[in-house]
């Protein structure tokens, strides 16, 4: 058996979990609601307070779906009881950030500064603390939408290994390089 797909997913206080005839699994908790469609072939069940998963057979497909399914329904569970939240620095001379309503607006750098157009489903802050680097801060209950646009906010300014200087998750290490070396006489 798969060890993710055997393992049941708990549902917190305040989360329900409906499974519909078509194989669609909508999650209801505080924070919204989610659906997902399900493989047919991956079975939904659920028992009390848990949700359980079960395959037809050993092949490795099916293996791969049982956690795949699994996996996605488990971070729906925690999206709409806890949330997601992504934060991001911006590290460089001049790099800045502010926001208006769902649109990020971005100074990296570049001749132009860049407007970012957030989704609804994505609440954005952006913060500059004196003396330290920029933040912009992402909340969603989406951990698959939260996790692409951070990937895209990103891929605006990668971080360069000389210098460090880019966007990157707080508490992310880069690998640095050595550079230039002096000469020798």
């Amino acid at each position: 058996m798969s060890r993710i797909g055997k393992k049941p997913i708990n549902l917190p206080a305040g989360v329900t979990v409906d499974v519909a005839a078509d194989n669609v699994v909508t999650v209801k908790g505080p924070k919204g609601t989610l659906t997902q469609d399900v493989n047919p072939d991956i079975a939904v069940s659920v028992e009390e307070n848990e949700v359980v998963f079960t395959r037809p057979t050993e092949s490795k497909r099916h293996k791969s779906l049982h956690g795949l399914y699994r996996a996605l329904i488990n971070n729906m569970v925690v999206g709409v009881s806890e949330g997601y939240k992504k934060e991001l620095e911006l590290v460089g001379v001049g790099y800045k950030a502010t926001t208006q309503g769902q649109v990020l607006e971005l100074s990296l750098g570049y001749s132009h500064n860049i407007f970012f157009a957030l989704p609804d489903e994505i609440k954005v802050s952006a913060e500059t603390p004196k003396g330290k680097n920029p933040l912009v801060s992402l909340e969603s209950i989406d951990k698959e939408l939260i996790g692409q646009i951070a990937a895209k906010i990103k891929s605006l300014r990668k971080v360069e290994p000389y210098k460090g200087k880019g966007i990157r998750f707080v508490g992310e290490h880069i690998r640095r390089k050595a550079g230039k070396t002096a000469a020798k006489k």
